[in-house]
Formats: C-alpha cells, structure tokens, sequence
C-alpha cells in the first residue's frame, strides 16, 4: 500500500498548500512543499511492476495462464482476456495451439502462438475461448478434449469464453455445474453436456467460471484478478484499460435487442451452425462404422 500512502499525501498536501492563497509563503509551506516533491520524486522512481505490486492486497500463487488458440478462434475472446490477464504480477501467458504453425482468427488476424498443447502440461489457469467453425470442430476433437481434461487436474481456474463453452462442456466438467455461454443456443447447448445454464455476465462455480459473448469474457477476466490480487488491483486494471463501458445504444443481449434484430441474428447463426454441425455429426458417425 506504499503507493495509495504517497499519492493520499501529495493529494492532502496539495490541498492543504492551495489554502495559502496570496499571502507569502511560511517556512512551514517552503518545508510542505519539499516534502510533497520528494514523494512524487519517490513515485516517479518506482518501476510499473513495483506499483502495481505495491496495490496488491493479497499474495496469490498464479504463476502459469494458457489461452488456447485454434484457426477460427474469436479474436477478442482471446485477446480481452489476455489483456487483462497480463497484467496480474509474476505471470507468464502463453497462447497455446492445437498443432504447430501461425493461427488465424475468425477476424483474419494472422499470429504465432507460444506453444501447443502437447508441450504443456501443467497451467494454473485455462481459459478457453469461442468461435465457430473452429469452435463445433473442437467439441469432437478427443485429442484437445482429452488435453482440457489433463490440465484441469493442475488448474486453480479452468474458463471459457463465450463459446468457449462449448468445447468445456465436451469435456464432461461442466456436468452439474452451474455455466454461461453465447446467447445463441445457450441453454440447448449446456443442457446437453449437464451443465446449469444461468444466463448471466459471467458465472462461477468453484473453480469453473464461464462468461457469455466476447466482451463478456473481460469481466470475467476482471473478475478474476479481483478475486485473486485484490478490488483495487482490479480498479488499477480497469483504469489501464479506461473500462467504463457506456455502449451508444440499447442492445448486447437477447433482452435488449429489438425482436426483429434478435430473429434475423438467430436466422443468421441457425444457417451457419446447423450446416456444421450436421457435417461434423455425419464425419463422426462415418468414422465410428
């Protein structure tokens, strides 16, 4: 709390400086002012690193994050949570892919990830994002399920993101626990892998936390670092970010979506999922025979 004490005594002497108004300046306000230059000179001095670790209200043993990646992948699903992420100290996130090589997103962002999930065994978080094609794809790989399955017995949190969901619930560790996911299909999907859809921002259930749509997975994200560093680490964060979300209309969820957008995005998704599905269902039964 080293720093929150030095800004609170350059605010206060501030305050109590902007009070002398005209009159000549007192050996007692010379003396105030020199104290109040050489804490913000103390300020100055330290590192980024020591004053977000000077706001830290608990220890934490985080120490290993893996974000996995796959061609397809939603960018921001990845991406917000990294962000965020990040910026708990002492961390080391790695964006891990299903097979070597450069990932491209639903978006058409090209990058290189840091490993694959053969080369990592041990993560303290997961975080499992969505997307589409490349999501439904992964809901049937045994390989990648199997690996979720192998790091979760070593994470303290295991979550997904949006659709992300999904691929959790393929797993079998969602199975009677409370979870969200994009709207679209949400409680079908969950239902269908045990889990309890709750319609929520983001839900927690143990160590499981789950969050709606894209940007949902930043306040789950957030979510987590208060929970692990501590609310004012979280609002040191959210200022980084300038999060203050105040969107130009009312929309962002099936509630308050006007009807007839909410039937076109629903037609929209329905032909693009069921198509897929129905391919990967099929690819699946051929396989079994």
């Amino acid at each position: 709390m080293k720093t929150l004490f030095l800004f609170n005594s350059i605010l206060l002497l501030a305050v109590l400086l902007s009070g002398c108004g005209k009159n000549k300046e007192t050996e007692a306000t010379i003396t105030q002012k020199a104290i109040v230059s050489e804490k913000a000179e103390d300020t100055l001095a330290m590192s980024h690193d020591e004053l977000m670790k000077s706001i830290t209200i608990q220890p934490h043993t985080i120490k290993t994050i893996g974000i996995l990646v796959y061609e397809g992948v939603n960018s921001l699903d990845v991406f917000g949570p990294r962000y965020v992420l990040k910026q708990l100290m002492g961390v080391d996130v790695k964006m891990i892919a299903l097979k070597p090589g450069n990932v491209k997103t639903v978006m058409g962002i090209e990058f290189v990830p840091d490993a694959t999930i053969t080369e990592i065994s041990h993560l303290d978080i997961l975080v499992i994002p969505g997307g589409f094609t490349g999501t439904l794809e992964g809901t049937y790989n045994e390989d990648l399920l199997q690996w979720i399955r192998e790091i979760d017995q070593t994470t303290q949190y295991t979550t997904s993101v949006c659709t992300g969901g999904w691929i959790l619930g393929s797993t079998g560790l969602l199975k009677g626990k409370k979870a969200t996911t994009n709207w679209f299909k949400a409680e079908e999907m969950l239902t269908q892998y045990g889990a309890q859809f709750t319609s929520e921002r983001f839900t927690k259930d143990g160590k499981y936390w789950t969050s709606a749509g894209v940007t949902a997975g930043m306040d789950m994200s957030l979510a987590l670092v208060e929970e692990i560093a501590g609310t004012h680490y979280a609002q040191a964060v959210m200022l980084d970010m300038e999060y203050d979300p105040a969107p130009p209309v009312t929309g962002g969820s099936p509630e308050k979506t006007d009807p007839e957008v909410l039937t076109f995005m629903t037609q929209m998704y329905s032909a693009g999922f069921d198509a897929v599905q129905e391919q990967l269902k099929n690819k699946k039964s051929n396989s079994t025979e």
